[in-house]
């Protein structure tokens, strides 16, 4: 028998149903009516049995939460509005009052109600944006170095790493580009290994008559090039070995390199030497010593704690943590030709350099066999051969760490300064496959904990590390049989694996290994499981048609064609998809007008997670953010259940996120250990090394390729080297990236259009009152000085006495803003902003529209400080300078004139709060007497861009 509710009369509820309803609706009518209704039952516990306490006093059971939200009186609930009750039991029981109790709960105590949660909900914004300014803000940090200052200390100081491979090139003469013949011979190898041209191509180039000649090169073809550069260059990196690996009887052949020798080549490279870590470091942002910062590995826990344990039996050692990739990845389009790499990298190397493909702080270790055992018919059986042979090649490959990562090994990092060094595993980056064929945890599973299948959809499931001690314990069962193996790996939830990889190897628990990976868990996975669900609740169609009328942006790709009919969408994709998805579904209707409240904020809170996720330095303070973002997707994640579109979310991506902060806290920062970074290295390391082949006998031909363009790579170095005047390279001090997000202005020297007239900016720029504001910007600048400030009808006054002594400007067509190298590690300038104000124009057979972008304005005159105070809205219609031989006829001699100007048609200022159900502020166009605000402003004044989203309503028109 169902009951009704006698606050919003919803009837569909039992009485258990009922009293959770009552808990946990965010109806205010309810709400009142559930505080008023405890009220009751405290009053009779407290009578009955004064000495129990209720079930409010326990932790856990405060059911007015700060932030909770609360939609204003008068709201009609909708039938399946709330929240999916199943699995929660509110203790004690109670009955529900008589209706006319109702009528006690006065308007008055649900305003008051509204207010409490309104003013909670207003307290969490601020400190979220309190937490979010000082992260973004920091600049610097206290360092508190390890304790015991032997750890990472040199013993002693050998032969740099340039000045040995001098050594080894047995130049008799002063040729720098030996065993090239000269400068231009240099050059032509170079572009021929590295610029992808193959040896037929190139002999068939150096075959042409006269050409080698004019160019004086010593050799006449690819053979004769191959030959100077396997005889004549030292080895850069390892050369690899090929090896046979026994499995089940069968003999699989494995290409791979020394890993110590590996470590090596990244430790002593002369590029790196400046900037490596030797020994862990915790750093704070506050001089207490309070707010903890994580960023490189050096800042995590893992390190700290590692370095404890190998000091007990031998202090003073160096940590070099080992980060192993793998992931098998497909070289042809057709024929389904697959390699599997291992990447390798060292935590020693700034996250900023290894994340940079172009760097080289990866080296290929091996390539695994890439067999699919189709002559085992029984698929659990090919499986668990196919895991095995994955274990017993890496465990081939790794076997060297077991004893040197204990006892350690002198090596010299590019300076030439030798430490102890102990290489260990550290981390492994891979996804959700690869992490399941490493930890041999079943499918649906989490790889890192023992949370059951069914619970991965919970954010308040409790879990666990799985117990390494316990999975070691049942993997030396092997001696006991096989059926006794395969039990005891059953009881310790792992598949059995015959001596996996990380079984002996010092100091490693692969469970906490296991590191998060944004690019397949968030962008190829959560985000893309959102589309679909949004699509199938809003309606594809109505989501492309809002995504074809979006404004064009700098950071904006626009889907011509939408973006639901999309397939095999890339992660690149989903990130730019990303930008502008929580602004396409505001204020879009759902089926049976359910309140898309839920929804807003279910996306918001999975949106950001996803970029607070990606920070490059964190605090303690941020990442309880990031906890509370997921938190928000997980109060709200049930409209997609009551949209009828999810039954569950027992995703294990999804569970994945709740380990984002521990593991942030414990390797640093997820630029860290980014899958996106090893995709990259398929390109260089297997894609194009594979076309260089004639396609047999293939992993021969790769490993020789890769040989040589190493070989030349490192030569390359060798003679920057030589050319800067052998000079070594300076001390250099790691910090934590510079949350200020530095960028610099830039503006092309000459202008797009030499000479616009003011009458073409009216017509085709859109500036409607250039004239009106020019004059008024020269006159507010004379009088800048002035004791008592013009008033607005004054400088109106003034303004109109101002004559231009030109016809025409200079215009600008593009503002930008390029990349400043905070850290000190040589990156390259790259364009991260820009602002477009052009005009209608043709391109081509197509006519171009009209471009004024939106931007950040600085109204407080500092342009370095950035807040929502600070800053307006404002649309760029005209870029453009003043005639040098007209500024001294404008401004008095002791003005100080910017160089650049933009004209500005202004938005409103921002509201104190955004909207609390998306977390964006709503704006309009800032109007007087019903025309558009303009005004002239200095260039620099212009902050960055902002992509505006237009308020499409419940349907696009």
């Amino acid at each position: 028998m169902s009951t009704q509710c006698p606050a919003c009369s919803r009837d569909d509820f039992t009485v258990t149903g009922l009293s959770q309803h009552l808990a946990k609706s965010r109806n205010p009518h309810c709400r009142a009516l559930y505080h008023q209704s405890r009220s009751q039952v405290h009053t009779r516990d407290q009578r009955d049995e004064p000495d129990e306490p209720t079930a409010e006093d326990e932790p856990g059971y405060e059911v007015d939460e700060p932030g909770y939200e609360v939609d204003e009186p008068g709201y009609e609930a909708e039938a399946g509005d709330e929240d999916d009750d199943e699995g929660w039991n509110f203790e004690p029981e109670w009955e529900p009052p008589v209706e006319d109790r109702v009528e006690d709960a006065t308007m008055d105590d649900i305003e008051d109600l509204a207010d409490e949660d309104e003013a909670g909900w207003e307290d969490q914004r601020r400190a979220h944006q309190d937490i979010q300014a000082r992260v973004q803000g920091q600049r610097g940090c206290v360092v508190v170095p390890y304790p015991d200052l032997r750890a990472g200390q040199q013993i002693t100081r050998g032969c740099a790493a340039n000045a040995e491979y001098e050594a080894h090139l047995a130049n008799e003469e002063e040729n720098v580009y030996h065993p090239f013949a000269s400068k231009m011979e240099w050059e032509v190898a170079r572009w021929a290994k590295l610029r992808g041209l193959s040896s037929t191509a190139l002999s068939d180039l150096l075959a042409i008559e006269g050409i080698s000649e004019r160019l004086s090169l010593s050799f006449k073809n690819a053979n004769e090039l191959n030959a100077i550069v396997d005889h004549g260059l030292p080895t850069g990196r390892p050369k690899f070995k090929r090896e046979q690996i026994v499995v089940a009887g069968e003999a699989f052949d494995i290409y791979y390199r020394d890993v110590i020798e590996c470590v090596k080549s990244l430790y002593g490279d002369p590029d790196f030497a400046k900037y490596l870590a030797f020994a862990p470091e915790r750093h704070y942002s506050d001089e207490d010593e309070t707010i903890r910062l994580f960023h490189d590995m050096h800042t995590g826990k893992w390190w700290w704690d590692t370095q404890k344990k190998l000091d007990k039996d031998n202090p003073g050692g160096t940590i070099i943590p080992i980060i192993i990739s793998s992931d098998k990845t497909q070289v042809t389009l057709f024929r389904n030709k697959s390699v599997y790499p291992v990447y390798l990298t060292i935590g020693n190397i700034p996250k900023e350099i290894r994340r940079k493909p172009s760097r080289g702080a990866h080296i290929l270790l091996a390539y695994l066999p890439c067999t699919r055992l189709q002559h085992i018919t029984n698929k659990a059986s090919r499986r668990r051969t196919l895991a095995n042979l994955y274990h017993a090649c890496l465990r081939r490959v790794l076997a060297p760490l077991k004893s040197i990562g204990v006892d350690g090994l002198r090596m010299a990092s590019g300076d030439g300064a030798l430490r102890r060094c102990h290489p260990l595993f550290a981390s492994f980056v891979g996804d959700y496959p690869e992490q399941l064929l490493v930890t041999g945890i079943k499918f649906g599973e989490c790889p890192k904990c023992d949370v059951d299948a069914d619970d991965t959809g919970s954010n308040t499931a409790p879990f666990h590390l799985r117990n390494l001690t316990k999975v070691l314990d049942a993997l030396a069962a092997l001696d006991e049989g096989n059926l006794s193996f395969v039990r005891a790996c059953a009881a310790a939830g792992i598949k059995p694996i015959v001596h996996p990889f990380w079984e002996d190897l010092p100091f490693t628990n692969i469970f906490r290994a296991i590191t998060p990976d944004v690019l397949h868990q968030l962008y190829q996975g959560l985000i893309k499981h959102l589309l679909g669900w949004l699509s199938a609740a809003c309606g594809g169609a109505e989501i492309d048609a809002r995504c074809r009328r979006l404004p064009p942006n700098h950071h904006i790709h626009l889907f011509s064609k939408g973006i639901t009919c999309l397939s095999r969408i890339s992660g690149t994709e989903h990130a730019q998809i990303c930008r502008f998805l929580l602004g396409i579904v505001i204020g879009i209707r759902l089926p049976n007008n359910l309140n898309a409240g839920r929804l807003l904020r279910a996306v918001q809170g999975l949106l950001d997670f996803l970029y607070l996720a990606q920070y490059p330095c964190h605090s303690l303070e941020s990442l309880q953010l990031l906890d509370d973002a997921l938190d928000l997707f997980h109060e709200n994640k049930d409209i997609f259940v009551d949209l009828g579109i999810r039954s569950n979310f027992n995703l294990p991506k999804l569970h994945a996120a709740r380990h984002y902060s521990a593991m942030i806290m414990m390797f640093g920062t997820t630029d860290n250990y980014n899958t996106e970074y090893t995709e990259r290295l398929h390109i260089d390391f297997a894609k194009d090394a594979y076309r260089a082949t004639n396609h047999k006998d293939e992993f021969v031909q790769m490993t020789r390729w890769l040989e040589r363009k190493e070989k030349i790579i490192r030569h390359d170095k060798y003679i920057n080297w030589r050319c800067a005047g052998a000079e070594e390279t300076m001390p250099y001090h790691l910090c934590p990236p510079d949350m200020t997000f530095r960028r610099l202005q830039s503006v092309s020297k000459h202008p797009t259009a030499k000479a616009v007239s003011i009458d073409k900016l009216i017509e085709d720029y859109g500036a409607t009152y250039f004239r009106e504001a020019l004059a008024r910007y020269i006159t507010q600048l004379n009088h800048a000085n002035d004791p008592i400030p013009l008033h607005s009808q004054t400088l109106d006054v003034l303004a109109q006495d101002v004559h231009f002594p030109f016809r025409t400007l200079p215009i600008f067509h593009r503002v930008k803003w390029l990349s400043v190298d905070a850290r000190g590690h040589g990156d390259a300038t790259a364009t991260l902003d820009s602002v477009h104000a052009r005009p209608q124009c043709n391109s081509g057979s197509s006519l171009r529209p009209r471009r004024s972008d939106t931007a950040l304005v600085s109204i407080s005159g500092n342009p370095d400080v950035v807040s929502i105070e600070g800053v307006r809205v404002g649309q760029v219609r005209v870029i453009f300078s003043l005639p040098s031989k007209s500024v001294p006829l404008l401004f008095s001699p002791t003005v100080k004139v910017p160089t650049h100007f933009a004209y500005i048609e202004w938005f409103e200022p921002f509201t104190s709060a955004p909207d609390r159900h998306h977390g964006l502020y709503k704006l309009s166009r800032s109007l007087c007497g019903g025309e558009k605000v303009a005004s002239i402003v200095p260039l620099a004044n212009i902050v960055r861009s902002v992509h505006l989203m237009p308020n499409f309503g419940a349907v696009v028109p």
